[in-house]
């Protein structure tokens, strides 16, 4: 992983994912801004956003990690849904 902080990209790239070859860019905070071009006298619309890159592997297990982890929480909540759902009807 590397992060790389705020950057300046283009409209295209101004996506929340991009799944490259063997690598994988995350974008979050993406804002349009209003840049000054001092040589053609006007303003200028970029984007900017901040990117985490991760190798193609690395994001896989992040996300099976991160989808163990849902599974885990999913199955918890549901457990407790069936004691409040008991507790009701035995009232």
């Amino acid at each position: 992983m590397k992060d790389m902080g705020i950057i300046g990209c283009s409209k295209e790239q101004a996506v929340p994912l991009i799944i490259g070859k063997d690598t994988v860019y995350v974008h979050t905070d993406i804002q349009e801004i209003t840049v000054d071009d001092e040589f053609l006298g006007t303003d200028q619309v970029a984007y900017q956003c901040h990117e985490v890159q991760y190798g193609k592997d690395e994001y896989i297990q992040m996300m099976a990690e991160k989808n163990s982890e849902l599974e885990s929480q999913l199955t918890e909540t549901q457990l407790a849904l069936c004691d409040v759902f008991e507790m009701v009807v035995m009232m």
